[in-house]
């Protein structure tokens, strides 16, 4: 499973300044929906690849993290260019609405369809009929905005600049910078989180002598579909109080966005330190608190993808978000998983193999985690620092 889900990452992350640079060039629309058919049909085809075919399976991850890269880099800029403002904040946030929802959902109905027909193979053909209607009716009902056309440029965009000169220009631009290394630290916690959590909750459960240790192939997957719930959950309520806290707090300060999401990032380290105190003892508690510290983070997302519409003037959109999400994939998630892993190992072996260590152990490498948070909330605030310089640059341009 590890190894699947990173090359899953570093297929996506590479693709994603390929897309980048597409989206910013030519028709994204058509762009879209052929990286939705292409995920479609790669995802359906792999279900029907057996065991002595692994490589083949292996591939077809890598391939569908080439599709999902095409829609991630390029839907947001395509609502950029429908919307300004707070009507584009809230359009965001339903657009970003959608991952944990989706990725959720997809966590519970595959794991659902893999139970109900005894094969796990079943899993991977619950979404691909799904993606193909959703990718036809991209063709047929989305326009094609003007880049720019919302933020009132038409007649004096600029022409397009080379791939070198909008990378240089991105590399200059402060709160794009900053805010990006802070969306990878939020990547670098969920991607451990999605991991591990339900594993250390597993060992928690075994430690209290409330479940037995799992040593078959197959352990119940109770604790990964409330995870599932939970990020469905978090993800929604996090985003919809993110975009009406920013609404709230512009009304008072013109730097709401970057320091909404500051502050929700020092909350969230807060909340995620405690369930490693909580979780000794009682596991609805420290449920609770994955829920308030998960909802916490899930708030930086739309934002994040809001600061980026303010700062990067509209021709530069699609390469800005694509770099972003390759930083927040090769500083993050790419590697968490790996790392958190790794340390968990290595505090293991000085010690005793005790249930007890195992648990404490992989609770100690998870600290990881808040620390990387708080440096997050840290990016954050040097982006309100620049912000607003930034947003009178972009809007000159």
């Amino acid at each position: 499973g590890t190894h699947l889900s990173s090359i899953f990452i570093c297929s996506f992350m590479v693709a994603a300044p390929i897309f980048g640079y597409l989206g910013d060039r030519f028709n994204r629309k058509v762009i879209l929906s052929c990286g939705i058919f292409f995920w479609s049909i790669v995802t359906l085809s792999s279900s029907f690849i057996g065991k002595k075919y692994y490589w083949l399976f292996v591939l077809s991850r890598g391939l569908v993290g080439i599709g999902e890269s095409s829609y991630s880099s390029i839907s947001p800029t395509i609502i950029g260019d429908l919307f300004t403002n707070n009507k584009r904040t809230i359009m965001l946030s339903v657009f970003y609405l959608a991952i944990p929802l989706g990725s959720g959902l997809g966590y519970i109905l595959g794991a659902g369809a893999k139970d109900a027909a005894g094969d796990w193979h079943w899993a991977l053909r619950v979404s691909p009929p799904l993606g193909i209607t959703a990718g036809a009716l991209i063709l047929l009902f989305v326009p094609e905005p003007k880049r720019g056309s919302a933020d009132q440029m038409g007649g004096c965009m600029r022409a397009r600049t080379s791939w070198i000169c909008d990378m240089k220009a991105l590399a200059k631009n402060r709160s794009y910078v900053f805010s990006s290394l802070a969306s990878a630290s939020v990547s670098f916690a969920t991607g451990a989180f999605g991991m591990w959590i339900p594993i250390y909750l597993t060992r928690a459960q075994v430690v209290q002598k409330t479940v037995d240790d799992c040593t078959t192939d197959v352990c119940s997957s109770t604790d990964s579909f409330i995870f599932g719930a939970i990020t469905c959950v978090t993800g929604l309520l996090g985003v919809v109080i993110g975009a009406a806290t920013t609404r709230f707090c512009r009304q008072r300060t013109e730097r709401a966005d970057p320091l909404v999401c500051a502050v929700s990032m020092l909350g969230s380290a807060i909340f995620i330190c405690l369930i490693f105190v909580v979780a000794k003892k009682n596991i609805a508690g420290a449920y609770v608190c994955i829920f308030i510290g998960e909802t916490l983070l899930f708030v930086n997302w739309a934002i994040t993808a809001d600061i980026l519409m303010f700062v990067v003037i509209p021709t530069r959109r699609a390469t800005a978000v694509a770099f972003q999400s390759f930083i927040s994939h090769l500083l993050g998630d790419a590697g968490s998983p790996y790392l958190i892993g790794q340390i968990s190992d290595s505090l293991q072996k000085s010690y005793t193999t005790s249930a007890l260590w195992k648990f404490l152990s992989l609770g100690y490498a998870l600290m990881l985690c808040p620390f990387i948070i708080v440096l997050g909330g840290m990016f954050f605030l040097a982006t309100a620092l620049f912000f607003l310089d930034d947003r009178e640059k972009a809007e000159k341009q």
